[in-house]
This record gives structure tokens, sequence and C-alpha cells, in this order.
């Protein structure tokens, strides 16, 4: 028992010294590591997170970041095909995918931000100044895109293309061919690009005015385009309007006409019915409807001995009516 423990003991003062000398070393997950013996690389980069060991005061650990990076660039004033001078600031997302190349061609973090400074922004300025200044301004020809609500949905409304310039590439691509000629070249560094930006553009003063001067009239031209399908659709609603209106009147008056002629069929059925149970009472009742509408209080009336209406006056003062239940209506006074 006093052999195994003098054995446990002498095995911890063992690693105990090792860990103090800086044998064991640890990576963990955002880290890749380099050992360098007597400043040269010895073996191939370790990418694996884990405890790991080293010949003390001989080997030594470097650490290299193996998550995405970022890179932000200065802005550079740089001429468009035109000669119309911008500012262009750009950013970047990179990664050491390389460890034992990027340490032996850059070695540290701060010379290559110094690379992607020379490299990216030489990039953006061959490509920038191959190419019109729309283009890096616009990324389609289409001014905006407009959402309109049908129902529970959302459908786009298109403008169409009102811009006044063609582009032929657009923003997209020309940061798509940044990132391609920039990467090719970091990649000999053991370096990935993963992304390039334009992050800002801004304008020289003799340049704005008329950067302004073309997004007024795009602005023009679209709203141009917006009044005359709006006057086009308020056309084509007043007219279904109209046409719908036209039918119903049409309706209605048929409606009416048939209405009409019922009652006046049923009023000329009474009628007749009338007229044939006492056609001589039905031919008074209607001259006396006649004198009724024509004549007043202050009308003078003359008749003549032979006229019916004044034998019927006669009548009645000759003789009773032999009609039953019948009165007769008060003749008009006679001067």
């Amino acid at each position: 028992m006093k052999r195994l423990a003098n054995i446990i003991a002498t095995i911890a003062i063992l690693f105990l010294v090792l860990g103090s000398s800086g044998s064991f070393y640890i990576v963990d997950e955002t880290q890749q590591s380099v050992i360098t013996q007597f400043g040269e690389p010895l073996g191939q980069p370790i990418t694996q997170a884990g405890l790991y060991f080293k010949t003390p005061f001989i080997q030594t650990v470097n650490y290299f970041d193996k998550r995405i990076l970022r890179w932000d660039g200065e802005p550079n004033q740089i001429p468009t095909l035109e000669k119309r001078y911008i500012w262009v600031d750009t950013t970047a997302r990179w990664r050491i995918v390389d460890a034992l190349k990027f340490m032996r061609t850059v070695g540290t973090l701060s010379n290559a931000y110094a690379r992607l400074d020379d490299i990216v922004d030489a990039a953006a300025r061959d490509v920038v100044s191959n190419h019109k200044l729309i283009e890096t301004l616009r990324t389609s020809n289409r001014l905006l895109e407009v959402k309109r609500l049908t129902g529970d949905e959302e459908a786009d409304i298109d403008v169409g293309d009102v811009a006044p310039e063609k582009i032929k590439s657009g923003r997209e691509v020309l940061t798509r061919e940044i990132l391609e000629r920039s990467a090719a070249t970091m990649a000999k560094f053991g370096i990935e690009l993963v992304d390039v930006r334009i992050k800002r553009l801004n304008y020289v003063q003799d340049v704005r005015k008329k950067v302004y001067e073309r997004m007024v009239s795009e602005r023009r031209k679209a709203a141009e385009k917006f009044r005359s399908e709006g006057q086009g659709k308020k056309a084509e609603i007043e007219g279904q309007v109209l046409k719908e209106l036209q039918e119903i009147q049409s309706e209605a008056y048929r409606k009416a006409q048939e209405i009409k002629g019922k009652a006046d069929a049923e009023a000329i059925k009474i009628y007749a019915e009338s007229y044939n149970q006492d056609p001589e009472f039905y031919a008074f009742l209607k001259t006396l409807d006649t004198y009724r509408n024509t004549i007043n209080a202050g009308t003078t009336l003359m008749l003549d001995v032979e006229s019916d209406y004044y034998r019927y006056l006669k009548s009645i003062d000759d003789k009773p009516s032999p009609r039953r239940n019948i009165v007769s209506p008060p003749a008009p006074s006679l001067p």
C-alpha cells in the first residue's frame, strides 16, 4: 500500500510539473492552433476543441480565431464610368480557413486587416470605376414595389420600368464582382472571404444635385403612371356603374309598364262590366265627371234646350228617377 501511494504521488507530482511548465494546452470551440518549434511551424493546424500536449519550453502554441470576423473599410472617393466622384464605404465578412498558411503569409490579425484594406478597396475601385453611377445605386429597373391588399392576401403591383436610365447589372451584381475578385486574392493567405457589401454611398457636392434631380424625375414619372392607371380604373368603374344603372332602370321600367298594363286592363274590365250593367247611367256619370272637371263656381253655363244635359235636368223636374237606391247628384245652377 505504501508503495502504491508513492507511485500515485510521483505521478501527481509529474503531472503538476508538466502542467506548470506548459506541457498541456486547451483549444476551445472558437479557436484553432498551430504549434511552432523554434519559430518554425510543426505539423498541421489543430482545429478540433480539446486538451493537447506539447513539449515544454521548446514548442509554442499559436492561436487563431476560426469564427467569421468583420472588416470595415475606410470610405474612398471613387470616380464612376461617367467621371462622377462618389464616396464608397465597403464592409466584409471573412474567416481563417488555413491557419498554417495564414501564419506563414500574414501572421497576425492586424496584418490581415491591412491586406483586406488593400485588396477589397482596390477591387471596389476597379468595379465601380467601370460602371455608371446608376449601377451602384439601383438593383433593378423597378422604381419601387407596392403591396396591395386583396382580401386576406397581398399582391404585388408592378409599377413597371419607370427609371429614365436602364441598368444592366445593378448594385447586387457589382458587390458579387467585388467579392469574386477579392476572394481569389485572399485565398493565397489562407483567408476565405465570405461576403462583401457596399455599406454606404455618399455623393460629392456636384454629383448630389444631379442625383436628387434624377430621383425627383423618377418619382414624377411613377406618379404620372399611377395617375394614368387610376384614371383608367376610374373610367372602367364609372362605365360599369352606368351599365348596371341602365340595366336596373330598364328592368324597373319594364316591371312598371307590366304593372301599369295589368292595372289598366283591370280598370277597363271594371268599366266594361259597369257599362254593361246600365249603359245609360254610365253615360250620365261620365257626363257629370266631365262637367265637374270643366265647371267651377265662376263658370257661366249656357245650355241648348236640345242638349242631353238639359234633357236630364228637365226629366228630373218632371218625374222622379225610377232607379232605386240611387241619389242623383245635384245639377249645377243655371243662370
